[in-house]
């Protein structure tokens, strides 16, 4: 199987994803994806995970203890067809939008089964 680059650019994402495909994912359909942003207070964290859960997102809230400085988590949890796009795009809503709680995105992971 030869790798298409515009659909799967070398990058931390498009690697990812092109893994996902080599290992027989149907990527087309939609998946639960995980995309973590840490915090350094439990109350900029609740404040970011409120923003989300008013747009309907579904999320977790838990202690991060990989990060001294940044001890809260907020996951979501949305789902969609996983194309390099959709992940780039809802990462960089994260992005935009989590620095004004002292958030920083922290990654994304999808478990597809198989």
């Amino acid at each position: 199987m030869n790798r298409d680059l515009t659909l799967f650019p070398e990058d931390d994402i498009g690697n990812a994803l092109w893994e996902l495909k080599a290992q027989g994912a149907d990527l087309a359909v939609e998946h639960e994806v995980e995309f973590s942003v840490i915090f350094p207070s439990q109350e900029q964290a609740l404040k970011f995970g409120h923003m989300l859960l008013e747009n309907g997102q579904k999320l977790s809230f838990s202690p991060y203890q990989a990060n001294a400085e940044l001890p809260w988590e907020i996951t979501a949890y949305p789902f969609m067809p996983l194309s390099y796009e959709n992940v780039v795009a809802y990462q960089a809503l994260l992005q935009e939008h989590c620095p004004a709680f002292g958030g920083q995105f922290d990654g994304w992971y999808c478990q597809v089964a198989e």
